[in-house]
């Protein structure tokens, strides 16, 4: 089993940042990303890294949003700049082990003025 514990969501005005954290436990994981979900939405990929650290992001946030991992502290950040409205929405934590995928349990992030 691997547990993931998310942090960093919260109110932003549009243009400022967050950044969100999420940290396994339990097992070794190898690929981790950021997935999101706005109401009335289907969830999406926002972005990936691999365990060679090799990464993807959602062309809406290209430029703007940054992944990242502290494999020491087995923690994959999600650094989030000039944020817009359109990107309010829960943040779920994923990460891929030997056995399973896990979810993290999310955390909101709301753009507004």
């Amino acid at each position: 089993q691997v547990q993931l514990v998310e942090s960093g969501g919260g109110l932003v005005q549009p243009g400022g940042s967050l950044r969100l954290s999420c940290a396994a436990s339990g097992r070794a994981v190898s690929t981790m990303a950021w997935y999101r979900q706005a109401p009335t939405k289907q969830r999406e990929l926002v972005a990936i890294i691999r365990s060679t650290g090799n990464t993807d992001n959602l062309d809406s946030v290209k430029g703007r949003f940054t992944i990242s991992r502290d494999n020491a502290k087995n923690t994959v950040y999600l650094q989030m700049n000039n944020l817009r409205p359109e990107d309010t929405a829960v943040y779920y934590c994923w990460a891929r082990a030997a056995d399973a995928a896990y979810w993290g349990q999310g955390t909101q992030v709301t753009v507004s003025s």
